[in-house]
């Protein structure tokens, strides 16, 4: 619908008066006002097409019926929905196309069989009369080649609502309208069969069909649904707000619903990847380990024969042997030796109360969670030059963008909808900048591709600052009024001429002013960037130079201008907001910052550690510090993290997390990590459980229990204060869902300068509201840094970089660069993608990807197994050919525990975000 503020149009709609948006169409303006068309080719969120013409109405002084859809209202129209002329064409266009289907549909209604189309012949009394049968065409065999959807063309009535779904919403390019006449007829690609054509298994296709001839394979034969739950998607961080539907007390399909981040449209993971949640994995009674078990380094264990590490215990006693033995250690060796991973696939309500028992129960900060394996190094940089972690618009905002810089971040698989926002812009006329080592399928739509070599991005990034305030178009009144040191970053960058440093980072030097010139003259340009940027021990340089590069053109601030690091888990920025970091309380307070630390000293009624604590490498470090360090830690809660797969060396980590005293795990499968300690205890998968999560965008979302948690699992909020009253903590979060919403105004009064206005009522009345948001009555600022920035002097502080080599350097032994990352159908360490079925079906297993020229290099063909190490070990798997992986530079995903990456990968950290270099490791490659 638009939006409410434009101005109205008068006119009449069956005889009566009426008032329609400006540039509204007659459908919607008749559906606004309770009139209710005829609709097939239509839904919306689809560009109107009007091939269905079973929304025609008779405009007054017009010889032909006009499709409502596509038809805007002008001032004094008149327009009758219900003449016989309208209706009688209404009519004729259903009942054909009824004739045409079969009498069996697939897609039930409680209409018919037919889905809206039997809808809408019930509603217009039309029924297929036997004379018109032998119009029936021949009906094409059922199409069952796709894991995820079956195809049943015979239900097809040609409303190309799945191709423009497949080309113009998700700009995916499978779905085609093929042949001519009676043969005419969708098709996948060249006519294939959808499970062997190029079909990433978004879904739209689905939700946009109108009669079942998509469907998901779930609900084939039986669409019946007990209740639709809304809730949030539990994978990245583009949050995409969906809607589960329920069975018998199981999800059985997930739609996307209209939220802001995603308008409906979800990707593989978001609509297919639900059925994790009942998997015979669960854990569903707390696990203690058995005394003559000892701990090792094994986590290729069959989670179906837990009882040979572990044994079943009541609640009380696990949750006295879990937080006694945390107890134990901290009365013993002091706060020091107590540790805690929090997670960022949880609520924001469990990040908060698991960061404050660790300060407040455990008596220290080392508490982290994963955005220190993923963006730190953005936090650190953005957090110093301009005073906030968060980003400073939104990713939908690419849409009023004359440029896009995507550099080091691969979108169309790890967020595959704000992809499509980028790819919906390029198509408008916005220039897509991909600046990356692999050229990855977002190159299709770029108007110009930097494939600059691995670790090169400061030579980059910092020719085109040199390129921008070399030929004189730096927008110096924004640097004189809003910046600071810009004449020391303007001193730094002298050395970087783009003619140097061609050399350097393997883009042509015309490339790169090119690409400069373009982003500093561009009315409004973004910049949005991702782990390829952030996981270098530069990386704290790499996003220096961007904030840098944003300044020096005065892209910031402005609607289509800006800094994004694109999230990765459903709730990093909401995690980390949340003070799950070590040197932060919440809302980004430094913990030995006197005024901060003496407020939450207050707020929480205890003495507080002012120091800074551990973060996740240096935790794990410290398990393995002799015994005479007064800060070896001894015991650690985890908490919905799986360190044993994703931190760097993995078999340094492993070892370190089987050398601890005392291990507390709280998952919902038996992880890596689980298989190491001494109490595991069963908790609630997002389905399962209410709060919120805060996405990419800063937006803060509420999710809503859809399904009740298996067998004794209990939820992760209830279990923290178990274990925080045993810690001797006197908590009282009362209410419904274990004190959800009590906990969350605690935390809002905590972050009162972020979400003052957003409250757990607001949340529950509008599901999702941006911060900041002072008041109740404030919006939400999607876009922040218009007039200041929220440093001490309200200045950008310019931070310049210079040129930082890898940790480690390819050799003779070692010629190869490994870079780690994700791929479309799973995500982080595949404990929940790996066990749905759909995602496993899709991309079974672990596979290492080279171009072709190193493939024939090594004497290797693509499908055979190699065995690729580097100096900390060694996996063997399938190698695959991407033509866009550049020479001597192997991609790997770490989802597999097969194959685990992380066992290749250097533990070298940024100096400043502490962040391991998964990005560039030295490997060699050889056949299995």
């Amino acid at each position: 619908m638009k939006s409410p503020d434009l101005p109205r149009v008068d006119f009449l709609l069956d005889g009566r008066p009426a008032q329609a948006v400006a540039g509204e169409s007659i459908l919607h303006a008749a559906q606004r006002h309770g009139v209710a068309i005829p609709h097939l080719c239509h839904s919306d969120g689809l560009r109107p097409d009007g091939n269905c013409r079973a929304c025609v109405v008779e405009v007054e002084g017009e010889r032909t019926l006009a499709p409502s859809c596509c038809r805007a209202v002008t001032p004094g129209l008149q327009v009758r929905t219900d003449s016989e002329r309208a209706r009688h064409s209404q009519r004729m266009v259903v009942e054909l196309l009824l004739a045409d289907l079969p009498e069996q549909g697939r897609k039930w209604t409680p209409a018919g069989q037919h889905g809206e189309l039997s809808d809408w012949a019930a509603r217009l009394g039309v029924a297929p009369r036997r004379a018109l049968r032998r119009l029936e065409r021949e009906q094409p065999a059922p199409d069952d080649s796709h894991p995820a959807m079956r195809v049943n063309l015979e239900a097809c009535i040609q409303c190309t609502r799945c191709v423009r779904a497949c080309r113009e919403e998700q700009v995916n390019d499978v779905i085609g309208y093929a042949f001519r006449g009676a043969q005419s007829k969708i098709v996948f690609d060249l006519d294939d069969p959808m499970g062997h054509s190029s079909c990433v298994a978004c879904g739209e296709c689905v939700q946009a069909c109108p009669t079942g001839a998509l469907m998901p394979r779930t609900l084939v034969g039986d669409q019946r649904v007990d209740r639709e739950v809304e809730s949030v998607c539990p994978f990245c961080g583009v949050g995409c707000l969906l809607t589960y539907k329920v069975r018998g007390g199981r999800i059985v399909a997930v739609d996307g619903r209209d939220g802001p981040a995603n308008h409906g449209r979800l990707c593989v993971k978001g609509r297919f990847g639900f059925d994790y949640v009942h998997h015979p994995h669960r854990l569903t009674k707390p696990l203690i380990r058995r005394p003559d078990v000892p701990k090792d380094v094994n986590v290729m264990r069959d989670p179906a024969r837990w009882d040979e590490v572990f044994r079943e215990a009541s609640w009380e006693e696990a949750l006295e042997a879990a937080a006694g033995g945390l107890r134990k250690l901290r009365d013993t060796h002091g706060p020091k030796a107590l540790a805690g991973f929090g997670s960022a696939k949880g609520t924001n309500e469990e990040a908060y109360l698991f960061q404050k028992l660790v300060r407040t129960g455990f008596g220290s900060n080392n508490v982290d969670h994963c955005t220190r394996l993923c963006h730190a190094s953005s936090v650190a940089a953005l957090l110093e030059g301009v005073g906030s972690g968060a980003v400073s618009n939104q990713v939908s905002d690419v849409a009023h963008a004359e440029l896009v810089l995507v550099i080091g971040s691969n979108p169309t698989s790890n967020h595959p909808v704000a992809a499509t926002w980028m790819k919906n812009a390029a198509r408008a006329g916005t220039r897509i900048v991909l600046a990356d080592p692999r050229v990855t399928d977002l190159g299709r739509h770029a108007w110009r591709v930097l494939p600059f070599w691995p670790d090169t991005d400061v030579a980059l990034v910092n020719a085109m600052i040199h390129t921008i305030i070399e030929e004189g178009l730096a927008d110096q009144a924004f640097l004189a009024a809003r910046t600071s040191h810009f004449d020391a970053l303007r001193e730094s960058v002298q050395a970087f001429a783009p003619e140097r440093m061609a050399a350097v980072c393997g883009i042509p030097a015309e490339t790169i002013r090119e690409v400069a010139r373009a982003f500093a003259t561009a009315k409004s340009a973004m910049i949005l960037w991702g782990m390829g940027v952030s996981q270098h021990v530069h990386g704290t340089d790499n996003v220096r130079c961007l904030i840098a590069l944003c300044s020096v053109a005065g892209q910031i601030g402005k609607p289509g201008s800006g800094l994004h690091p694109l999230r990765g888990q459903n709730n990093v920025q909401g995690a980390s907001d949340a003070g799950l970091i070590p040197m932060m309380l919440p809302n980004y307070q430094r913990v030995d910052n006197p005024q901060a630390h003496a407020w939450f000293e207050r707020f929480w009624g205890t003495r507080l550690d002012d120091r800074p604590g551990y973060t996740v490498v240096e935790i794990l470090h410290k398990a393995l510090a002799p015994d005479d360090d007064p800060h070896k830690v001894r015991g650690m809660y985890i908490v919905g993290e799986n360190p044993a797969m994703s931190d760097p060396d993995l078999n340094h980590a492993r070892e370190a997390l089987a050398s601890l005293r005392h291990l507390v795990v709280q998952d919902i499968f038996l992880t890596e990590t689980a298989w190491l300690a001494d109490v595991v205890l069963p908790a609630t998968a997002w389905p399962e459980k209410t709060g919120t999560v805060t996405n990419t965008d800063r937006m803060v979302q509420l999710g809503r229990q859809a399904i009740e948690p298996p067998g004794e699992a209990k939820p992760d909020l209830w279990l923290i204060q178990q274990i925080a009253r045993r810690m001797g903590l006197q908590w009282h979060y009362l209410g419904e869902h274990a004190g959800v919403a009590a906990v969350y105004e605690e935390m809002r009064q905590a972050m009162h300068t972020a979400i003052a206005g957003i409250t757990w009522a607001r949340l529950q009345r509008e599901g999702s509201v941006t911060y900041p948001c002072l008041s109740e009555d404030d919006p939400g600022q999607p876009i922040v840094f218009t007039d200041h920035f929220p440093t001490a002097d309200g200045r950008l502080k310019l931070v310049p970089a210079q040129l930082v080599s890898a940790n480690e350097q390819p050799d003779a032994d070692y010629p190869l660069v490994l870079i780690t990352g994700r791929v479309l159908e799973h995500w982080h360490t595949g404990s929940m993608t790996r066990r749905t079925d759909v995602l496993a079906a899709l991309e079974p297993v672990a596979t290492a990807s080279l171009n072709g020229r190193e493939l024939q290099r090594l004497g290797l063909t693509p499908g055979q197994k190699a065995r690729i190490a580097s100096r900390r070990g060694e996996v063997t798997c399938r190698v695959r050919q991407d033509d866009g992986t550049p020479d001597a530079t192997v991609f790997m995903p770490f989802a597999y525990v097969e194959a685990a990456a992380n066992l290749l990968t250097n533990p070298a950290l940024d100096p400043f975000g502490k962040i391991p270099e998964f990005k560039y490791c030295a490997v060699r490659v050889a056949a299995a």
